[in-house]
């Protein structure tokens, strides 16, 4: 008899959580529909954009390997061509790739003036990859070195020289050059003494910090043999008054007078 009981209970509880779900279906159930499309289409969507971007990335990955290709059988016509082509239109870290080839190209022709304002151009532009944006000042600094002054260089190259940047021994490097060029040795001494004691730089740049060490100390050394003394040469005889200096003859028979 309690078997039954129970069993009732159960079926009528059955009974009623149908009944909650079909009401909350009623009520909620165009939602959970509307919703699950959404999701599912949210997904078809975001899909779709990863594949058309995987392919643009290929096919801009493709051109630029072009671009190299037509650099190395001195087709810069082609390549100049095909470089503007990526920049106007290729995803965006392509694009700056493209970008920074195209100003190596205005410096490699000679034009260095042209070649720092479209690496200026670059390293301002926002959003863009921090390593290439920071390459891009660093290029920028290096042709602008023979015409900005002392200051202008440390505005641009102290944020590279900091110890968390990739660019570091480069930037030290160069305001090493441009402390020299403005005559600030001991700003120049610093920044190559920095290289040099530093396990982590480059053998080709610290090796170059070597041999400008040596060639400061050398200057150095030079100035100071130049500012010494001369010591002034013994006075002749002939600068000796009359008579002096000079042993008188005796006299025959006696004394000299």
């Amino acid at each position: 008899m309690v078997d039954q009981r129970d069993s009732l209970a159960r079926e009528v509880d059955e009974e009623l959580r149908r009944e909650r779900l079909l009401k909350l279906w009623e009520q909620y159930g165009t939602y959970v529909i509307a919703a699950a499309v959404v999701i599912i289409a949210g997904i078809g969507v975001y899909k779709y954009v990863e594949n058309r971007r995987a392919q643009a990335a290929e096919a801009a990955g493709a051109r630029l390997a072009l671009a190299t290709r037509e650099t190395a059988e001195n087709k810069q016509a082609e390549a100049q061509k095909t470089l503007e082509a990526i920049a106007a239109t290729g995803p965006r870290g392509y694009a700056t790739l493209a970008r920074i080839r195209l100003a190596a190209a205005l410096r490699e022709a000679g034009k260095p003036h042209e070649a720092a304002s479209a690496y200026e151009e670059i390293a301002r532009e926002g959003g863009i990859d921090r390593l290439l944006a920071d390459y891009a000042q660093l290029q920028a600094a290096t042709l602008r070195l023979d015409d900005a002054d002392w200051t202008q260089m440390q505005n641009r190259l102290n944020g590279l020289a900091a110890d968390s940047n990739p660019w570091r021994y480069s930037a030290r490097e160069l305001l090493a050059l441009a402390a020299q060029k403005a005559g600030k040795i001991a700003d120049a001494r610093e920044e190559y003494q920095r290289l040099m004691s530093d396990r982590g730089t480059p053998p080709g740049i610290a090796e170059r910090a070597r041999v400008m060490m040596a060639m400061l100390t050398e200057a150095e050394l030079a100035k100071a043999e130049a500012t010494v003394p001369t010591p002034s040469a013994p006075a002749s005889e002939s600068a000796l008054p009359a008579g002096e200096g000079k042993v008188k003859p005796e006299a025959k028979g006696g004394k000299a007078e």
